[in-house]
């Protein structure tokens, strides 16, 4: 058959076939990604760190697959790729469905995230590796096809990210909200079933093809190869946006909830921009993108100067507007330099190592060596030098000495104990910050020049904090900010943007505040869980047996009295530490040096203990500002249910700013034959300037009786059920659904 004979007959069908396999394998493939890292989530604790660990993972298989893709592609023979490429995708498809490998249950005390690595790569790693190369290769095989279009089959590569953008946008959305995790697998598993017959189409339609496998390899001569200094920039400008997706990503999750549905939003426009940037007609200039770059890293920087913790929302937008139009930019001048067909499996190897790189740097190596989230802003800095080099108009010679002596200056002071202190010098700074972040813009056109400036910025920051001396003590769960108040009246534990317990320092007339420390934000003398603790002390009439999920500063241990036995079940070593170190907070060395505290997710270590163990268990464990999903399922409530004594309660405190959590806590304890009762007492005020805080705290119990007076105080409440929800279990929960709720909440409060 001629080539014009192939064209008139089967062009429109070749392209039609290769785009919906290039399309599938990309829903399929970024499908898995918050699906299996939902699966996770329960042994790990809920932490956002979750997801940098699998999107090292998931980059990692990507370099994988496209070198895999680009040694295939280096065959003469059509039929050897196609034999070997079917071959894995059936060995893969008979390792369905997706679960957890056997064996594979509690993580070890540390090494976490190798271990989470290592269980990826044993569960999902084959099937994944079978996508991950699907991508280069069909693009390889179509450019082998003789089609018209095979001199330029990027397109296909736009295609592939319209599946992964829709893939990603339709889970928390879509799949998360209506369908179970078992549904979900089925459905993946005949979506691959259906890729293995469509990708076995595109080989029948490459071997009837042309042999045109020469014209291939002899334009493949004449193209020069891509420079080693092309493919390092190719891999420095893709790590760049990598590593700054998994760093936006940390920072959004960290103040709402481990969950797909903050973890695909800023990955869903890294995707968009890839697709973007290869559309045949590019709704964006580069010019344009190179141009608002600039202003997107001076915006990081006023955002990281105000720590706005404001409107959710807002704050959200603006971290995804600056990271899209970076990611934009980068991603056009990689579009820009893309060369000829013949070497585009190089091309994709070299972006997906660079993806790699900068996973790697955010997701593994920046939270052991810093102690605070400095990926962020460093990868800022490098988003200038993607800019190509277009040559200053002004700031010649002399920029460089004087860069040096500002740096000098602004080194030496913080290292002899200098500090910013007044209203004033606060001012000062912030106009000296935002002067050089001004200052990089207009440096725009000599990328290092504006690095180095933003860079100072950045610094100034850093280094004269206008917030009180702090400490930051980071780890695979998060960070964790110890710091005093201006006043030096209080010390002040915070995870991510939420107090987790403060100390009072100094008395209301400046002296030292002696004696037994005074538990303080939420677990003050009339909050509700101290009402709570107070009440089951009381119906039992004797010393109580309590199991304390979550420890924070430790605050709750002051109220426990002699003769009872506690034991808190914390999964952060670091905060047992900082908790148990008296010239941190005095909560435990003074009121219960001798506690029992338990490491490991309270899911798997609570679990361990005998059934009927305690009088109450209080749930209080948080991942900056809201309780882990694992820990609010039916299947969690069943647990404590089991390690209840007769006559006991579970005490849950779901004070957030983002997530409407009351209904779903009735949900699954009515699930298990419980009542639920939220606290509701109009006197438990906020006093900020003495860090106590009104909260919310829901009860449930067997039955009213188990509530002693409680029952009858009138400041707890009958928390129906909400029929018209679903209760969340291990298998399904639904972040949206208890996010619009809090919203909605709080724009039309209960009269």
């Amino acid at each position: 058959m001629s080539h014009a004979s192939s064209e008139r007959h089967g062009g429109g069908a070749v392209l039609a076939i290769y785009t919906a396999a290039v399309f599938i394998s990309a829903l399929l493939l970024f499908g898995v990604q918050p699906m299996f890292t939902r699966m996770v989530l329960p042994q790990l604790g809920g932490s956002p760190s979750v997801w940098s660990v699998a999107m090292v993972f998931f980059q990692s298989m990507l370099l994988a697959g496209y070198a895999y893709a680009h040694w295939l592609s280096l065959a003469r023979q059509s039929w050897l790729p196609v034999a070997v490429h079917l071959g894995l995708l059936v060995g893969a498809g008979l390792t369905l469905p997706l679960s957890i490998a056997k064996g594979w249950g509690e993580p070890p005390a540390a090494g976490t995230a190798l271990w989470l690595l290592a269980l990826f790569t044993v569960s999902i790693g084959l099937p994944f590796f079978a996508l991950a190369a699907n991508g280069p290769l069909l693009q390889t095989w179509f450019v082998r096809s003789g089609h018209r279009d095979a001199k330029d089959p990027y397109f296909l590569y736009a295609a592939s990210n319209v599946g992964s953008f829709l893939a990603l946008l339709s889970y928390p959305i879509l799949l998360e909200p209506t369908l179970t995790l078992h549904a979900q697998v089925e459905l993946w598993s005949f979506g691959f079933a259906l890729l293995i017959a469509v990708i076995a189409a595109c080989a029948y339609l490459l071997l009837r093809a042309p042999p045109v496998v020469e014209t291939a390899q002899a334009t493949a001569a004449v193209e020069p190869k891509p420079s080693w200094r092309t493919i390092g920039r190719w891999v420095f400008i893709s790590a760049v946006p990598s590593g700054l997706l998994v760093a936006v990503t940390v920072h959004i999750s960290t103040d709402v909830a481990a969950a797909p549905l903050l973890w695909v939003m800023p990955l869903s426009l890294y995707l968009l921009t890839w697709v973007l940037v290869f559309a045949r007609r590019p709704v964006f200039s580069q010019s344009l993108m190179l141009a608002l770059q600039p202003f997107a890293v001076a915006a990081i920087v006023a955002l990281l100067l105000f720590s706005t913790r404001g409107k959710l929302v807002t704050n959200i937008s603006a971290h995804l507007l600056t990271f899209f139009i970076i990611a934009m930019a980068c991603h056009g001048e990689l579009a820009r330099s893309r060369p000829a067909a013949s070497h585009l499996t190089a091309f994709y190897v070299s972006l997906s190592f660079g993806g790699m790189v900068g996973g790697l740097f955010a997701g593994l190596f920046a939270p052991y060596a810093f102690n605070w989230v400095a990926e962020y802003p460093i990868l800022a800095v490098l988003a200038v030098l993607c800019r190509p080099m277009l040559g200053a108009r002004w700031a010649g010679r002399w920029f460089w000495p004087v860069a040096a002596v500002v740096a000098l200056a602004l080194i030496v002071p913080p290292l002899s104990g200098y500090r910013i202190e007044g209203a004033g010098m606060t001012v000062a700074l912030r106009i000296a910050v935002l002067t050089l972040a001004a200052l990089s813009i207009l440096l725009l056109r000599d990328p290092p020049k504006a690095a180095v400036t933003v860079a100072l910025a950045f610094a100034l920051i850093r280094l004269y904090p206008t917030d009180p001396a702090s400490e930051t003590v980071r780890s695979f769960f998060g960070v964790n900010k110890i710091y005093e108040t201006g006043h030096g009246r209080f010390r002040v534990l915070e995870h991510g943007s939420t107090m987790h317990g403060a100390e009072r320092l100094l008395t209301d007339d400046g002296r030292p505040f002696t004696g037994r420390p005074e538990p303080l934000t939420y677990y003050h003398r009339t909050s509700g869980m101290t009402v709570a603790l107070d009440a089951v002390r009381a119906h039992k009439g004797r010393p109580i047996r309590a199991a304390i999920i979550g420890l924070g500063a430790g605050s709750l241990a002051c109220w426990m009295k002699p003769e009872e036995h506690w034991r808190y079940f914390e999964i952060d070593p670091t905060v047992i530490a900082i908790a148990r170190d008296s010239k941190r907070f005095r909560f435990i060395s003074d009121c219960a040096p001798d506690i029992s505290i338990v490491l490991g997710d309270a899911r798997l270590t609570l679990a361990k203990e005998p059934d009927g163990s305690y009088d109450v268990i209080v749930v209080d464990a948080y991942s900056s500002d809201a309780i882990p999903v694992h820990l609010a399922t039916r299947e969690a409530m069943a647990i404590y249910k089991a390690k209840l004594a007769p006559h006991g309660v579970v005490v849950m405190h779901i004070s957030n700013r983002y997530l409407e959590l009351e209904s779903v806590i009735s949900g699954i304890a009515a699930a298990n034959g419980m009542t639920t009762w939220r606290w509701s007492n109009p006197a438990d005020l906020t006093d900020i300037a003495n860090f106590t805080f009104a909260s919310e705290v829901v009860i449930s119990a067997a039955s009213a009786e188990d509530l002693g007076s409680m029952a009858q105080s009138g400041t707890w409440v009958i928390s129906p059920p909400d029929l018209s929800s679903r209760t969340w279990t291990d298998d399904y929960s639904n972040i949206a659904g208890a996010f619009w709720r809090r919203y909605w909440q709080q724009r039309v409060p209960k009269s």
